[in-house]
């Protein structure tokens, strides 16, 4: 899941499923407490149904708030691939399946969700059934029909409109590299799923692809009534199954959502309806939305800001209950252009990073940003430490003159003097500034050529996203989390040739012999790969050095004191909003 800013410098974007569940929070409960006992001793539970446990003390009405400091790129289900997205889909979208929180830890657990199962495999592995809830309706009350699930499903390949979202689908369904979705030349005529009768939804696939159930929790499997798409303007009144439903919604300032009046609790085993509305207020000031949360006067004390405290904010906080904190499965990067960019300047680019000033100046706490050397976190299964030369997440790298020094000096011996690092960054965002500051400052000191292009914080991602940007640093994913808990959600969609033309890519490797590697590890079996996903990760970084390394994420968000049930969702790192509730609506 694409990660890309979460934070004001730098954080979201993809279904992060953690290895570990996170702390209690200072809010009594944990989400679905009800289903723990032996489901919180298993990755899946098959059987699960709804409703959701009640949650103790919940009460239901009022308007939660979400103060946020960075904008989605888009609310399109087909499109969603960023954490945040995700999250705030949750309240809207149902899907296949979904993840249960289970118990004090916030274990995930894999569970059906629209669907009666998790699915069933076909013998040879390239078929999957899943068996559909009969009766789900949408908002307006029309039935949920299984064609509007292969509808959906047809649509996500029409990358030429949707070009931010998953892109599994390409890899592993059948015919999935030669579709081009239901506005293309064949339409509707897919080979890759199909709707024996209403209720039943039947994938096929071009390869084994045993972690579908899994991906099927993401928003492209809603479903999605084809005489209701309107394409590129569908976010804007979207067909929505789950507990909220749009009430207005203007991309990159503000989404309103309103009570689904269609939702039924009795079929959903993960969500809850406790608030009347809520209320997304994007792009706002990192410090001012934060101060603004803490202080918790009049209608902010219904209030929350997902993005990680900020440093300077930490003596301010008088009440601890107000940080909600739990582990993130990602790491947050810096991107070097491979195809722009030679090997041993990459070097010398790690070398000169200011790793220490770096995280003063983006307002990072020890607590939240853990030093990163790998490009797997230690959440997710297969990660395993090493250390290369000068990659650890810790140095004054250029600030030192003597590195500066030492930079200059071999750049000059590569016939590299002056060589132009370029990228994007917020020109209305005071961290980012502050953070392209430092970043100038310290190459240019280290005998780089820097070209920073500012830009709206609400375009910044759609720049980033685009593999033929003119810049040559930090395109693509800023970070990444795991679409579920194993680096075949890492490395195959990241640092395989067509991750580039799919807008995924860090680095931009487009190498058959890396191909080949990773396709080798993903046939594997699960135990298998998880010992091989760590020598892919070292081989990348030592043979390709695609991205520099900074920081394994911890969350660590502030709320607003009269909101109840706030607890960390490790599956993205985020707030789990659909189980909040007001204290005194």
């Amino acid at each position: 899941m694409q990660w890309k800013q979460i934070t004001a410098v730098a954080a979201t974007v993809m279904l992060a499923v953690a290895a570990c569940g996170s702390p209690s929070s200072s809010n009594k409960g944990g989400a679905n407490t009800g289903n723990a006992g032996t489901a919180q001793e298993k990755a899946t539970d098959p059987t699960a149904k709804g409703p959701a446990p009640d949650i103790e003390g919940a009460k239901k009405g009022g308007v939660a708030t979400v103060l946020s400091d960075v904008t989605p790129d888009t609310m399109d289900p087909t499109n969603i691939y960023f954490i945040d997205g995700n999250q705030i889909g949750k309240l809207m979208y149902r899907a296949l399946t979904q993840y249960r929180l289970d118990g004090d830890s916030h274990k995930p657990v894999l569970v059906p969700d629209l669907a009666e199962d998790l699915g069933t495999k076909s013998a040879d592995g390239l078929t999957w059934t899943f068996k559909l809830k009969q009766g789900i309706k949408y908002m307006d009350g029309t039935e949920v029909k299984a064609a509007d699930y292969a509808y959906a499903i047809k649509r996500s390949f029409a990358h030429d409109l949707y070009d931010a979202g998953p892109t599994y689908q390409d890899e592993y369904f059948k015919d999935g590299k030669t579709y081009k979705g239901p506005y293309g030349a064949n339409g509707d005529n897919y080979a890759g799923v199909d709707t024996p009768d209403d209720h039943t939804l039947v994938i096929h696939l071009a390869k084994k692809f045993d972690d579908l159930p899994y991906y099927a929790a993401f928003p492209m499997f809603t479903p999605i009534p084809k005489a209701k798409d309107t394409k590129k303007s569908y976010d804007l009144k979207p067909m929505t199954t789950g507990p909220y439903m749009v009430d207005s919604y203007t991309p990159g300032s503000e989404l309103k959502l309103k009570r689904n009046p269609n939702w039924d609790a009795n079929t959903d085993p993960v969500r809850y309806q406790y608030p009347d509305a809520w209320d997304f207020k994007f792009g706002q000031d990192t410090l001012k939305v934060q101060r603004q949360v803490l202080a918790s006067n009049g209608p902010d004390g219904n209030a929350l800001n997902y993005s990680d405290l900020d440093s300077s904010l930490v003596p301010e906080v008088k009440d601890q209950s107000q940080i909600v904190t739990g582990p993130q499965p990602c790491t947050n990067v810096w991107g070097l252009d491979t195809r722009k960019i030679p090997m041993e300047v990459r070097k010398l680019i790690a070398q000169a990073y200011p790793f220490d000033t770096y995280r003063k100046v983006a307002g990072l706490t020890p607590q939240t940003a853990i030093p990163a050397s790998t490009i797997l976190p230690p959440a997710v299964p297969g990660y395993e430490k090493y250390e290369l030369p000068g990659l650890v997440g810790t140095g004054k790298g250029a600030e030192d003159p003597a590195v500066a020094s030492e930079v200059k000096a071999k750049l000059k011996e590569l016939g590299k003097e002056n060589f132009e690092l370029s990228w994007y960054y917020s020109n209305d965002d005071k961290i980012a500034t502050q953070v392209n500051q430092l970043r100038t400052q310290v190459y240019t000191a280290a005998g780089f050529k820097v070209r920073a292009v500012g830009v709206p914080k609400a375009k910044i991602r759609t720049l980033r996203n685009d593999p033929a940007a003119p810049v040559n640093i930090a395109q693509g994913p800023s970070g990444w989390c795991s679409d579920w808990p194993s680096g075949a959600s890492w490395f195959p969609v990241l640092f395989k040739s067509d991750a580039v033309a799919l807008s995924n890519s860090i680095g931009m490797i487009q190498d058959k012999t890396l191909d080949a590697e990773i396709d080798r590890v993903n046939a594997l079996t699960a135990d298998q790969q998880l010992k091989e996903w760590s020598k892919v990760d070292k081989l990348i970084m030592e043979k390709y050095l695609p991205l520099i390394p900074l920081y394994y994420s911890y969350s660590g968000y502030p709320v607003g004191k009269n909101l109840g049930h706030v607890i960390n969702d490790p599956t993205q790192g985020l707030p789990e909003f659909t189980s909040i509730y007001l204290k005194q609506p």
